[in-house]
Order: C-alpha cells, then structure tokens, then sequence
C-alpha cells in the first residue's frame, strides 16, 4: 500500500487525526460540565460499553450522545512541498438528556450557558464551536418502574478538520525535447 503520491496506490492521512470515539466524548462531557456546573460522575456518554450505571432516582444527571456527523461536500485543499492539506468542516450533532428533580433547571441552565461569549472561547480551545441548540423537550421516563423527570436539547457543534495527505508536489520535471 502505497502513502505518498511516488507511487500507485491508495493514500491514508498521515500525522495526527483529530479526537473521534471515546477522545471527542470526553471533550464534550468537559464541556457540558462546565457550562452546567454537573460533577464529573453525573455526566457521561450513551450508548457505551459497558454501559454506565444509573445514578439513583432523586439525583440530577445528563447522559448526552452523538448522533451524527456531518462534513462539508467541497473541502480546499492546499498544496505544500512535502504534503497536501484537505481542510474540511464538520457539523457535530449531539443530543443532551437531563434527568432528575432538576433536571428542568439544568437544561435551562445549559441552554443559556451556550451564548455566553467565554463559554464558546472555552470550546473554541479544543476546536470546537457552538453552532445551533434546539428546544428543550419534557420527555419522562421509565427508569426501574419509576418515572423520573428528563429534559431533551438537540446541540450542534462545528469544527474545522485539517488531514494530511502524502500528495507531493512537482518541483521537478525531466523533460526531453526531440526534433530538429
């Protein structure tokens, strides 16, 4: 398998990736502690394994996810002398669930925490920022036949990705000229 453009071949990014997976979860677990003011325990990841264990009924808590990425269908590409740059940006959307007795105030909290300007100077640190929030829903649910309070807020957030790829530039040329 081939890595540069020298030779035939498909071509992977080389250097680092930006965070995905578990790193860009922890990212924004950072950040939804922040702006809510939630203890670390009480903010955490869906749909992992192994999955999490539920904190008792009476306790506020947010379990948020990612639901989907979406990149822009023109990246720029920029041409250096030992790599080219694809420079893309993605749209990061995310579902955040409140729960608990104040699980209304913490949403709320959020939701206004996302246009304060130092908040957003914050996220911009790890490369991310606030692009759009939806309206929190009320959305109780069953937990352990009980009904416990939960307060839904669609999220999206952008971020400019910068890959690498072994793409040479053409500094030199042989040439041969034939004829007269």
């Amino acid at each position: 398998m081939s890595n540069d453009s020298t030779t035939a071949g498909y071509l992977t990014p080389v250097g680092d990736s930006p965070p995905y997976d578990g790193d860009l979860e922890r990212l924004i677990s950072r950040w939804i502690r922040g702006v809510t003011g939630l203890d670390a325990a009480l903010v955490y990841p869906r749909w992992t394994d192994p999955q999490k264990q539920i904190p008792k009924n009476g306790i506020t808590w947010c379990a948020f996810g990612i639901t989907g990425i979406q990149e822009d269908f023109n990246p720029a590409y920029v041409q250096g002398e030992e790599n080219t740059e694809q420079w893309s940006h993605e749209t990061i959307s995310l579902i955040l669930c409140f729960y608990g007795p104040q699980g209304m105030t913490t949403a709320t909290r959020f939701r206004d925490g996302l246009l304060v300007a130092q908040n957003n100077d914050e996220l911009n640190r790890v490369g991310l920022t606030f692009l759009q929030h939806g309206r929190i829903l009320n959305l109780p649910e069953l937990i352990n036949n009980q009904w416990v309070r939960r307060y839904d807020i669609s999220v999206d957030l952008r971020r400019k990705i910068i890959r690498q790829y072994g793409i040479k530039s053409l500094v030199d040329a042989p040439v041969q000229f034939f004829g007269d």
